[in-house]
């Protein structure tokens, strides 16, 4: 990859600004739709060219905050590439292009494709800060050692970053876990904490405030954490999930109390004439990066 990152034109890209605006960028979208170990439902590649293209519709001005934030912010959406197929060269691609991103001082936010992408998206940040706090939502609590024989495959990703030892996570809307994941999970609960859906109604948001506190955060965002009534378009999709407003709720509390330094957004499986799942996900990714600057 040479040194010089290639964006698209403001209109092509997230957000679809005006060309003629012109702002010095301090976060870059990477699309990247990775595909190679879905397991029930396909389609994740098609993600991120969806989510670009919904987000055009994405009203610019937020009520909440009372501007237009990409104004403050500045977002450039890199080119989308040729991925290769060999999962182990595409993670270490994107590595690589985080890692160039990193190293200009900018935030990368990654659309995927699959979850197995999160893992190769880590490694600078693992390599750059002595700590990392992974924050995790999924209806999937990723701890398999392997899945199918593939250890890199979507169901192991957060195990796979647990491999790092300056890695801890925090993981909210687990409903989904398989009984060779436990012992692990036990094992490793001073590393592992997870908000399970099941408890939702008693989930403690000062429990959590206190958790991420000063800490460094890389945010990954799996879709089918939300509900299954809001977001089926998803290989997984799992009932008993989170909202709208409890969501936002989270990445607030995580915004105002912690340093965000990267984040993904992965699993969304397009569905052909509903547009209003690839409009939630770029909505959600506006609001990630508003409350990231603007908090």
């Amino acid at each position: 990859m040479d040194n010089d990152l290639k964006y698209l034109p403001n209109k092509k890209g997230f957000l679809g600004v005006d060309n003629n605006f012109n702002f010095r960028e301090r976060v870059v979208i990477v699309p990247f739709g990775l595909e190679k170990t879905v397991s029930y439902g396909g389609g994740t590649k098609n993600g991120p060219k969806e989510i670009i293209k919904a987000s055009h519709q994405v009203e610019l001005y937020d009520e909440e905050l009372n501007c237009e934030p990409y104004k403050k912010i500045g977002i450039k959406t890199l080119k989308p590439f040729k991925i290769d197929r060999n999962i182990n060269k595409a993670l270490k691609k994107i590595a690589s292009l985080n890692k160039e991103i990193l190293n200009k001082k900018l935030f990368p936010m990654t659309f995927g494709g699959e979850h197995s992408i999160t893992p190769g998206c880590i490694e600078p940040f693992v390599k750059k800060y002595k700590k990392i706090c992974i924050l995790h939502f999924d209806a999937h609590a990723d701890l398999r050692d392997s899945y199918n024989g593939n250890k890199f495959s979507h169901a192991s990703a957060i195990r796979r970053c647990l491999d790092y030892k300056n890695v801890s996570v925090i993981s909210f809307g687990i409903r989904n876990i398989s009984q060779s994941e436990i012992p692990f999970l036990k094992k490793n609960k001073s590393r592992i904490n997870l908000f399970w859906a099941k408890d939702k109604a008693n989930w403690s948001l000062l429990k959590f405030k206190k958790l991420i506190k000063n800490k460094t955060v890389y945010l990954t965002f799996d879709v089918d954490g939300f509900d299954s009534s809001i977001m089926p378009a998803t290989g997984t999709p799992e009932p008993g999930g989170l909202f709208w407003d409890e969501t936002l709720d989270i990445i607030r509390i995580a915004a105002k109390n912690s340093n965000i330094v990267g984040a993904d957004i992965n699993e969304l499986a397009p569905i052909k004439g509903f547009n209003s799942y690839n409009f939630l996900v770029a909505k959600l990714a506006y609001k990630i990066l508003t409350y990231k600057y603007l908090y």
